[in-house]
């Protein structure tokens, strides 16, 4: 049987009451659809395979040309505050000196 954690507390030892799953660390209780839609999310990760999510800081890990410019982005440039967008290009960010721009995960390791 597959029961998932609690995506509250993250506790392995949820269980099944009826068409619900209850946690008995802190008695978070959530249905079986939601469970399912949870799953269905896309979950974004880093060249190391670490998950990204909004918010997060991340460092760049190659020299990256800037289309248009003669600009480059130096490998270990830090960039805060991530947006994860659907696409190609899937990190949405503003880097200092060089504005907002649009970032593929496989460029980047979790800071």
């Amino acid at each position: 049987m597959n029961i998932p954690t609690c995506p509250q507390c993250h506790s392995n030892f949820t269980y099944e009451d009826g068409t619900n799953y209850v946690c008995p660390e802190c008695a978070h209780e959530w249905s079986a659809t939601v469970t399912e839609a949870l799953s269905d999310q896309r979950v974004w990760k880093d060249a190391s395979g670490n998950t990204l999510k909004d918010g997060d800081t991340v460092t760049l890990i190659k020299d990256l040309k800037l289309k248009g410019s003669s600009g480059v982005i130096k490998v270990g440039t830090k960039v805060k505050n991530i947006r994860l967008v659907e696409g190609d290009h899937d990190i949405d960010c503003k880097i200092d000196g060089f504005g907002a721009m649009s970032l593929k995960s496989e460029f980047v390791r979790k800071a």
